[in-house]
């Protein structure tokens, strides 16, 4: 994922070859660990390096401090993040509106749940950090992904699809990570998907213009195109 990070946040080099890239694999997955031990404040790169197997020079390579690597950590998540909210969305194309949420609301929900710890954990990493690039290119896949999605409902259009599309994304960002700041038990977060998931296809079928508008719309697309 390209965001512009500040420059103190940048890693000092990229990975060339599948050996450093399995090194900074390593770095990664320890810094999840450490976090989840002792948390954003108490890790230091020298624990991590020691989890990872490297030396602290290495780390060094890669990371000059701790906030570069909370700043490489995150983005590599989010970048994983929006590759899965783009993949489900392409494979919704043309469906109807209730099961293109179902989809989005559903994939970016499980990529959070699949390892609820580590999301916790790096949602507290970048407390202290300057992360409003890293927001700004996730949430310019994101929205160019779910509107190419939603331009295509096979039962709904939209006067103005970015606006809707932007209130529906804020929605259910907004709501999963109310969820996990909350901690709430499985059962209650279950309960508080299938809520969202209704909430957003209510939201998007009150939104929707009439037939004659998606006439008047399709018209306008084509006109443009041509």
């Amino acid at each position: 994922m390209v965001s512009n990070a500040p420059l103190h946040l940048k890693p000092r080099k990229q990975p060339r070859q599948a050996r450093a890239a399995a090194t900074l694999d390593a770095i990664f997955e320890a810094t999840i660990q450490v976090l989840l031990v002792d948390g954003p404040r108490r890790l230091t790169t020298t624990r991590v390096a020691e989890r990872a197997g490297v030396s602290v020079g290495t780390m060094y390579q890669y990371f000059p401090h701790k906030q570069a690597l909370f700043y490489a950590l995150n983005e590599r998540y989010l970048d994983a993040l929006a590759g899965k909210v783009e993949d489900a969305c392409r494979a919704r194309h043309g469906d109807p509106i209730d099961r293109m949420v179902e989809a989005l609301v559903t994939t970016y929900w499980n990529a959070k749940t699949e390892r609820p710890n580590v999301t916790r954990a790096l949602y507290r990493s970048v407390a202290e950090l300057d992360n409003e690039a890293l927001i700004e290119a996730f949430a310019r896949r994101a929205d160019a992904a779910t509107a190419a999605m939603f331009a295509t409902a096979s039962d709904a259009a939209f006067e103005d699809l970015a606006t809707v599309n932007l209130t529906l994304l804020t929605t259910i960002f907004g709501v999963v990570r109310s969820v996990f700041e909350r901690n709430l038990p499985i059962a209650e977060a279950d309960a508080v998907l299938r809520q969202l998931v209704m909430m957003c296809v209510a939201y998007l079928k009150a939104a929707r213009v009439s037939a004659s508008g998606r006439r008047r719309g399709s018209a306008q697309l084509a006109a443009a195109s041509t």
